[in-house]
């Protein structure tokens, strides 16, 4: 995701995501954080990237995920300012976020952007390649990298303050 991509999308838009995004529920939104703090390294570059509040099932033999719904996003906004100060472009996720994230939106350029809560298995459907690469440890909240195909959202929160949200 580039600031050029991110400044053309409004509010209300719907859009479909193909390509590598990674899940991270708030454990590890928590660790990431750390990380930061500490200034290590990061599994995966944070510059562009788009993160999935989603902890998946477990994958039914022959299928690539389980069922892979979105998160409440509230239960983030502790951490995104940080992760978007230091990259973050988008995050997926369900319902509304705090006046402290939409600044964050604002100011570095980025967007939330909001799925379909209780459809995880129809949107597992969109999700063509799932792989572990950090904290393995928190099972479902382990971070992935997923490659999606026309993976559906809504621009939830543009970079220019608007919502869908009333």
């Amino acid at each position: 995701m580039t600031d050029e991509v991110i400044r053309s999308l409004k509010a209300g838009d719907e859009v479909l995501i193909s390509g590598t995004i990674y899940t991270a529920r708030d454990m590890a939104h928590k660790r990431l954080c750390e990380a930061l703090a500490r200034v290590e390294k990061l599994p995966f570059l944070l510059k562009g990237a788009i993160i999935y509040f989603c902890g998946p099932t477990p994958a039914a033999p022959g299928k690539v995920i389980g069922s892979a719904g979105p998160t409440t996003s509230s239960r983030m906004d502790p951490f995104s300012p940080t992760l978007i100060a230091a990259g973050l472009k988008a995050m997926l996720g369900k319902g509304y976020r705090n006046h402290l994230v939409r600044d964050a939106l604002k100011k570095h350029c980025a967007v939330h952007l909001s799925t379909i809560g209780g459809a995880g298995a129809l949107l597992a459907q969109k999700i063509t390649a799932a792989e572990i690469i950090a904290y393995e440890d928190l099972g479902p909240e382990a971070i992935r990298r997923l490659e999606v195909l026309d993976f559906p959202a809504v621009v939830a929160y543009d970079c220019y303050g608007n919502t869908v949200y009333k």
